[in-house]
């Protein structure tokens, strides 16, 4: 509660800046390390801070540069006519679920690259995977007038509710283009990873290996998630062996804590135990390879595990994870150059192409035979 409270304090205050003209539009804010030192809170409360004031409109991102205060109109009419898209602006706005964390900041980073080498400016939000903030980033990206969108879609899984403003970017001829998933409700131009096949091969190194009882967690509310878990289900298909409903567990956006006494029991018993596990992503595989330490449970030898996006993390800990990999860096070049083909007119004729990438698998340490293998029955 103390924390949320130093977030509102600081973004209440730099609102008050704004408004008394203390920062006036088009200058920029302090540097992270001045708020948090004028503040006395973490880099955490700044960043969030800012990130919900981005959102809010208050504040906007230019890449290399730094966080500037908007132009913010009056609430009646507009005072003076805004920037038309086109004209020089030459700014992309990308919108994911995360920013900071785990292999986002890759793919931002190939995104950067060519926009920077482009001439491009570049403007920030992140939905944290939730509607209703994805809802304030397209409000803002719209008002700001951007050329073109990158977007990592939302919770992929379920309708979304904010597919009117994705409409109005068409009927605006503002270019858009998702990555990692896409809404199928729309099927506009994406960058993907062949989500299916990686959960497939995943799946069948681990048989391969000799394991018949292999567990599988799964994130629930986006594609990403169903297409790692049908292609787990496939691989025990192909190989023909039963797979029991007890061996799938899934979680939601923010949930999967909520799973460690259901896992640490699965875990625990003799009789119920897996010989490997599928997981829908490193950071979940660290989630679990901790629950297995706690439990004296070695990887490979007692378990082995598979990860998903072959990130930083993969290699973060003594046991190097075996992993599916992802073309972080690949696909935010690629992102880059399409959305600003699609800006300048240059692929009018193929603006629906879409790029699926095939993933490979990399072995690491994290993954072996099944101890005591048992005898095949005749």
């Amino acid at each position: 509660m103390q924390k949320k409270t130093k977030q509102l304090l600081l973004k209440d205050t730099i609102k008050e800046w704004i408004t008394n003209g203390e920062i006036k539009p088009g200058e920029k804010i302090y540097s992270e390390n001045e708020l948090v030192k004028m503040f006395n809170v973490s880099r955490h409360t700044v960043r969030q801070a800012v990130g919900d004031l981005v959102h809010e409109g208050w504040l906007y991102r230019e890449q290399g540069a730094g966080t500037f205060c908007s132009n913010r109109m009056n609430d009646t009419q507009d005072q003076s006519p805004k920037l038309s898209r086109g004209e020089n602006s030459k700014n992309i706005g990308v919108i994911t679920t995360y920013i900071s964390d785990y292999i986002f900041p890759s793919i931002i980073k190939g995104i950067e690259s060519y926009l920077a080498e482009k001439g491009y400016s570049l403007t920030f939000s992140c939905t944290d995977n939730n509607l209703e903030k994805e809802k304030q980033c397209l409000q803002s990206m719209l008002s700001r007038n951007v050329d073109g969108l990158i977007i990592e879609p939302t919770r992929s899984s379920s309708f979304n509710p904010n597919i009117n403003y994705y409409l109005e970017l068409e009927q605006l001829k503002i270019p858009y283009l998702m990555i990692n998933q896409f809404y199928p409700q729309l099927n506009p131009p994406h960058l993907m990873v062949n989500d299916d096949k990686g959960g497939f091969i995943a799946t069948e190194h681990l048989i391969k290996l000799g394991h018949k009882k292999i567990l599988g967690i799964f994130k629930s509310d986006d594609l990403q998630g169903a297409h790692r878990m049908q292609g787990y289900i496939q691989a025990y298909r192909e190989n023909n062996l039963s797979l029991s409903p007890d061996l799938i567990l899934t979680f939601s956006t923010g949930e999967l804590d909520h799973s460690r006494r259901k896992l640490e029991d699965l875990l625990s018993s003799n009789d119920s135990r897996p010989t490997g596990i599928i997981c829908y992503n490193d950071q979940v595989a660290l989630f679990v390879l901790n629950i297995l330490r706690d439990l004296n449970l070695k990887v490979p030898e007692d378990i082995s595990i598979v990860g998903y996006d072959d990130s930083y993390l993969a290699e973060a800990t003594e046991t190097k994870l075996t992993s599916v990999s992802h073309p972080k860096m690949q696909m935010g070049i690629e992102a880059a150059k399409w959305i600003v083909a699609a800006v300048e007119n240059q692929n009018s004729e193929d603006r629906q192409h879409s790029t699926v990438y095939e993933p490979e698998l990399v072995i690491r340490n994290s993954t072996g035979p099944v101890k005591n293998d048992p005898v095949e029955d005749l």
